[in-house]
């Protein structure tokens, strides 16, 4: 928010850094197109995260508090709101000032001995960290109207979506911590907080069910940190209640991690400084802390049974969804030969979404690109903007859209173009060629214990034939009736996470191609991780191939190696447009899982369709087996 009104970029991922000279701000590839659009450029240096030469926020900090102190013989000094920003990225930057330190100083024969910590002798000499503890942000010291700090209640998260009390994730996450020798446990990310509690907020975080909040657990006590208007509802405090919840002002969560040091010499504090801020880890001693993956992050990204159930459930709705929406946009298009702008999609594919059972609201914005537009990876049509763009049957459009229905949440990205050329060889080709990257992550086999990056070179198989890529990610991981970005795994060409994919998990499958100011191309779907059952479902499906005179998989229930095996089923029950597809660059195996997967589609989601209806009449056209070359 507070960046948003510095910078007009309000892209889920960046930081901006201010000088007395200049001002920067960092993100990725998905958002290099919007922030270029949206920073004044007379005032704002964009530095695009992973290209040549632009370094990264760490050496950028290192470098400038040496070039501070060999010019001026004094510090730098930085400040930053520790209730901002991590744990760990203020960890990074003290690893980063104390080599610089130690390069410099060691050039100067000062004294260089000590430990990369808060406070360290080198450190200090070339910066000091200020966090303006007790003083405004100074964001907001300048922003006149600032919208107050939300308050929206909770509401309860009913146990056939949640499928597990509180009162048991509470004692499975103590039999962690005993294991760990934990005696406290801290959660501040608030899609924690929400699946700890089996609570749900609208309004706090736009289009995320979460809301804002704290948590601690003890061997002996559960507590909610948070405005008292959040549980104010009666079925929130029964809920609480019943489950032996204390629920504390949101404010004493500091002093309260202070109070259970104090209180035993021996106490230690499990703190995962990545989903943490900086004011909370600060307040441990590094003989305290242990800084791990939270307990909670791999139980909430295993869904168990009714949260898997919710989500497939929320798919199909979404399907049904669709299929509404794109009997519409076809019919606008095609017969009333009408111009339908990126701001009317969105609202009208909303308002098809807000008619299904348990919706509650999108996603995410949902992003609508007509065109040059469809390039920019997270864009967001506006009425005012000079970006906005109106489709007809003479260029593409990509729409990334989702809902959030109170059993599970959606994420689905589809390119489609009305024209009878289907917008012509080259565009053909590159969208045959995302398609079969989907395809080669959707149909992978695997061991067990394989991280999501030994996933992404399938996504990109085709388009490096051609000397094409992509500059995201392959796939993220989507919470039950939570985020719609969820960690802790991901399939990306960054090898740094090295998660395992786990069967429960949820990912997405989202390859792509963007050509700047023309169009953009993605088809994503989400999926679930399962086991490989090795009988007669899977052979039927042609998941395991038999060779002849081979023994059947049923009799066999591991390899040699004894390792399990894990594949994706599919969550998404949207079709794929046929007539962009180059059948000449498909297999038969390609087109044989096309088929299969329409036909999935088919009979899933014409239950909820009214017989004769535009939708379903789109749908049994849409989900036909494809024309072949013979």
């Amino acid at each position: 928010m507070r960046r948003g009104y510095l910078t007009d970029f309000h892209g889920s991922a960046g930081m901006a850094v201010v000088t007395m000279d200049k001002a920067y701000l960092w993100t990725d590839s998905r958002y290099f197109n919007e922030a270029s659009l949206r920073l004044d450029s007379q005032h704002w240096n964009l530095m695009k995260q992973g290209q040549p030469k632009v370094p990264t926020i760490d050496t950028f900090f290192s470098d400038l508090a040496t070039s501070h102190y060999k010019e001026k013989s004094k510090p730098l000094k930085l400040g930053m709101d520790a209730y901002v920003h991590s744990a760990s990225f203020v960890q990074n930057l003290y690893e980063a000032f104390y080599y610089a330190a130690k390069d410099m100083l060691r050039g100067a024969n000062e004294d260089v001995t000590g430990d990369i910590a808060n406070g360290d002798h080198a450190v200090r000499v070339i910066v000091e960290i200020h966090t303006l503890d007790g003083k405004i942000n100074m964001v907001d010291s300048i922003w006149e109207g600032r919208p107050a700090l939300p308050k929206n209640p909770f509401r309860v998260q009913p146990m056939e979506y949640a499928g597990m009390s509180v009162t048991d994730k509470a004692s499975k996450i103590r039999s962690e911590m005993k294991e760990r020798k934990a005696t406290l446990t801290v959660f501040s990310a608030l899609d924690d907080v929400a699946y700890l509690f089996n609570l749900r907020c609208m309004g706090d975080i736009e289009t995320c069910p979460v809301g804002i909040a704290y948590a601690t657990i003890s061997h002996d006590a559960v507590t909610l940190y948070c405005d008292e208007e959040k549980v104010a509802p009666a079925e929130v405090t029964e809920h609480l209640k019943a489950a032996d919840v204390t629920v504390q002002p949101y404010q004493n969560i500091v002093s309260n991690i202070t109070s259970h040091l104090s209180s035993n010499a021996d106490s230690k504090v499990w703190l995962d400084n990545s989903r943490s801020n900086y004011a909370l880890s600060r307040v441990v001693p590094k003989p305290s802390l242990i800084d791990a993956q939270n307990p909670v992050t791999p139980m909430k990204a295993c869904k168990n049974a009714a949260e898997m159930e919710g989500m497939r459930r929320a798919h199909i709705v979404d399907g049904a969804a669709m299929a509404h929406f794109m009997a519409w946009l076809e019919n606008a298009i095609l017969v009333e030969k009408r111009t339908v702008s990126e701001v009317e999609i969105d609202e009208v594919l909303t308002g098809f979404r807000a008619k299904q059972p348990g919706f509650k609201e999108v996603s995410f914005p949902t992003i609508a690109g007509v065109g040059p537009n469809g390039a920019i990876v997270h864009y967001r049509a506006a009425e005012d903007s000079d970006l906005l763009k109106h489709l007809d049957d003479k260029t593409s459009i990509l729409i990334d859209s989702g809902g959030q229905y109170e059993y599970g949440t959606t994420d689905v990205t589809r390119t489609w173009h009305f024209g009878e050329d289907g917008g012509g060889n080259e565009f053909r080709d590159l969208y045959t060629r995302v398609l079969k990257g989907n395809i080669g992550v959707d149909t992978m086999i695997f061991p067990e214990n394989t991280p999501g990056f030994v996933f992404d070179v399938f996504a990109r198989k085709s388009l490096w034939e051609i000397g094409k890529d992509y500059g995201h990610g392959t796939g993220h991981g989507v919470g039950a009736a939570l985020n719609v970005h969820e960690g802790p795994h991901s399939i990306s060409p960054r090898f740094g996470n090295k998660e395992v994919l786990k069967s429960g998990m949820v990912t997405s499958n989202e390859p792509g191609f963007y050509d700047d100011g023309n169009f953009g191309i993605r088809i994503e779907n989400l999926l679930e991780i399962v086991d490989v059952k090795r009988g007669n479902d899977d052979i039927a499906a042609g998941v395991i191939k038999i060779a002849d005179g081979d023994e059947p998989p049923a009799k066999k229930q591991k390899t040699p190696e004894g390792k399990k095996f894990l594949k994706f089923a599919k969550l998404t029950m949207i079709p794929i447009q046929k007539n962009l597809i180059d059948i000449d660059l498909m297999t038969s195996a390609e087109l044989d899982w096309l088929d299969a997967y329409h036909q999935e589609v088919l009979e899933k989601v014409v239950p909820l369709l009214e017989e004769g209806s535009p939708a379903m009449d789109w749908l049994v056209k849409s989900c036909k087996k494809i024309q072949r070359n013979m």
